[in-house]
């Protein structure tokens, strides 16, 4: 495969969340506003992206019996990067995600990636993977979070675009909106997308 169809398969032919289902857990939590589903989004491509990109790199000295460990390890190590990147950069959005960030470690996307890709290919191969992995991931946060921000709160990043007539829908702020959008957004596209290629 080239660099190109690597990327483009793990950005939308087999997206982590709307194809595979993993990591719905962030995706459920974090989408109320867009700009906490931009930041996660960012943290979990950087994450990806360097660990694929680290683990393909040592994957012919890593014995088998340890993988799984030092595959955590690798990934702890970029996610902790991020959040003391946040706390110390971006206190309040920090606040905001709370204890999600950590849990970029077990984010089974990051897991499955790493055993599925990054340990049996080469590193440029593995990097695109992460970067593509992580664009789809933010490109559902970005969906659902637009949704739920622009009726829960009427605006868009914070700046409102449905005026005073708007009464915001409470709902959209509740977590249960986000497992209904992810799921009319999940039957849209295996709908529309998938059954047309076939």
């Amino acid at each position: 495969m080239t660099k190109k169809e690597i990327f483009l398969t793990a950005a939308f032919k087999e997206n982590s969340i709307w194809r595979q289902i993993l990591g719905i857990c962030s995706a459920l939590a974090v989408t109320n506003l867009m700009l906490n589903s931009l930041i996660m989004g960012l943290g979990v491509i950087f994450t990806l992206a360097m660990a694929n990109l680290t683990i393909s790199l040592i994957r012919n000295w890593t014995p088998r019996s340890i993988r799984m460990m030092v595959q955590t390890l690798i990934i702890a190590s970029y996610v902790i990067i991020v959040d003391i990147f946040l706390k110390a950069n971006l206190p309040e959005i920090s606040k905001q995600l709370g204890p999600y960030v950590g849990l970029i470690i077990t984010n089974c996307i990051l897991m499955g990636r790493a055993e599925a890709f990054a340990s049996q290919n080469p590193p440029l191969d593995s990097f695109v993977d992460g970067i593509g992995t992580g664009l789809g991931y933010a490109l559902v946060l970005l969906l659902i979070s637009f949704v739920r921000e622009l009726f829960g709160f009427g605006s868009i990043f914070g700046f409102t675009v449905l005026g005073d007539w708007w009464i915001n829908w409470n709902i959209m702020v509740m977590a249960p909106s986000a497992f209904f959008i992810l799921a009319l957004l999940i039957w849209i596209i295996n709908t529309y997308y998938y059954k047309a290629k076939v």
